[in-house]
């Protein structure tokens, strides 16, 4: 469904402020603008001076009807190219953002502004505070729910595990007790069978009911509830029996992805909508054609996404299993990648991998991914990096970090078939013999089975004409742009 010329409708768009959630945001941004809205983006002014940096500003200012602005996050003034403080984010999320939201909102709705009027809000659907700028300015708000489903309906379950006393944990060993995390919880609807407390997103491993993180997750999934729609990047055929539970408990839902195979479908390549980016690092330019260097199958691709941090000892483990693994590979090792100190890998480690490794800051991720040549992915398992990996049909190991990471490496690796998980504590030798069995072993073959079947069925969603097409066509139509067209 698309809006005729002269008669743009005003979307403002606003993701939480995070990589991982900018990214599907820009995606869904961009489908609104193909379909003939004005867009107004917004992030906060720190992580938009990040853009400016990586992107460049000639590259944030080539469509008139798409613009960016910021708001204030509340927090310490920094330059850093670094995620801030995750828990000092959320709760300034929670207390201050609102007002400076709804000054942006006036501003940009003041005839001066030489802008449309704002016709809707789609906004991040761990920000719930917009709703309430929604609902004081009197137009509809989707909630695009940047996450798995499964991962929604884990958080969803924080509050049934604590009235069932699983949560806060009694003691500090229990947080990292393998026999006690390993406890199945029953009567969980919509999660997998067997579902353990290891499975759910880890907020819950806190000793403390007042946790902020443990609380602010809680609070943002319960009240999805509150706006006119939620859209999920995710497709029917991968969390069916999830998406069914949650249609129980939310607003109309429609699933629009994954969004980054629905976007590339609908804007054109080398257009200036095609040129926005999202990356908050600046790319490595020559990777693609590295690879083009290599046979098929024949790279292990290694990115551990872009907020989750490790030691210099599992940093270490990590790259020697890489080394001693004896494959060739590209590994994403951002500057901060190492808690507190600058990630950097001894000289021996750099001789031993000469001629076979890429080491890189920041990459095009689902180019990567795309190319033939990568056989394997390790990785966190954040929600759009698992999405890239599946859309480009391409394996995974799994070693999450935190939050619904350990609930989408459950579903990959019991209910997908398209994963194995690197358990605790990561040891070299044991991430060497996961890539070898994941590249040439018998389990590598059925994931790879497994994981071409996913590729076709989230290139079939995707599609011109497809599901998310026709969810997204629905979406605009009944909820977007109801007040807009007096529907």
């Amino acid at each position: 469904m698309g809006v005729e010329e002269g008669e743009k409708p005003h979307a403002v768009c606003l993701p939480a402020p995070a990589q991982g959630h900018i990214t599907p945001m820009l995606e869904m941004a961009k489908l609104l603008h193909a379909r003939g809205f004005h867009i107004t983006f917004v992030n906060t002014e720190f992580n938009h001076r990040r853009l400016l940096r990586s992107r460049g500003a000639a590259a944030l200012d080539g469509l008139p009807s798409f613009r960016f602005a910021a708001i204030p996050d509340g927090l310490p003034a920094s330059d850093a190219d670094a995620t801030q403080d995750v828990p000092a984010l959320c709760y300034a999320m929670m207390t201050t953002f609102l007002p400076h939201l709804r000054a942006l909102l006036a501003k940009l709705n003041d005839p001066g502004s030489g802008v449309p009027p704002i016709t809707c809000l789609v906004v991040d659907g761990v920000a719930s505070f917009s709703y309430d700028a929604a609902q004081e300015l009197g137009v509809p708000c989707a909630a695009l729910w940047t996450s798995s489903a499964c991962g929604f309906m884990g958080y969803r379950h924080f509050r049934r595990l604590i009235d069932r006393d699983l949560v806060p944990f009694k003691d500090e060993e229990q947080l990292t007790d393998n026999g006690h995390l390993d406890t199945a919880v029953d009567g969980m609807s919509g999660m997998c069978h067997g579902i353990r407390l290891r499975d759910f997103p880890t907020m819950i491993r806190t000793t403390d009911r007042d946790d902020i993180m443990l609380n602010y997750v809680m609070r943002e999934a319960e009240r999805l509830s509150l706006p006119d729609a939620v859209l999920l990047n995710t497709f029917d055929a991968l969390e069916q029996p999830v998406l069914d539970a949650m249609h129980a408990i939310l607003p109309p839902m429609y699933t629009v992805g994954p969004l980054h195979l629905h976007a590339s479908s609908v804007v054109p390549t080398g257009t200036p909508l095609d040129g926005l980016g999202s990356n908050l690092w600046k790319e490595q330019d020559g990777l693609l054609a590295w690879l083009d260097g290599h046979g098929a199958g024949a790279v292990v691709y290694v990115n551990y996404g872009s907020v989750a941090v490790m030691t210099n000892e599992q940093l270490l483990e990590l790259g020697w299993g890489l080394a001693d693994s004896g494959y060739t590979f590209i590994w994403n090792v951002r500057p901060d990648l190492v808690r507190g100190e600058t990630a950097v890998m001894p000289p021996e480690f750099l001789a031993s991998v000469h001629g076979r490794a890429m080491l890189t800051t920041w990459c095009p991720q689902a180019e990567v991914l795309g190319h033939e040549a990568v056989g394997v992915f390790l990785t966190h398992s954040g929600w759009n990096s698992t999405l890239e990996s599946i859309s480009a049909g391409v394996p995974m190991l799994c070693w999450p970090f935190a939050g619904e990471q350990q609930t989408n490496c459950r579903y990959k690796c019991t209910e997908w078939g398209i994963g194995m998980e690197i358990g605790g504590e990561v040891k070299r030798a044991e991430v060497a013999a996961m890539i070898r069995e994941a590249m040439v072993g018998g389990k590598g073959r059925e994931m790879r089975r497994h994981a071409a079947e996913w590729k076709e069925k989230a290139q079939r969603a995707s599609l011109p004409g497809g599901a998310a097409e026709a969810n997204l066509d629905e979406v605009i139509r009944s909820v977007l742009l109801a007040k807009y067209y007096n529907i």
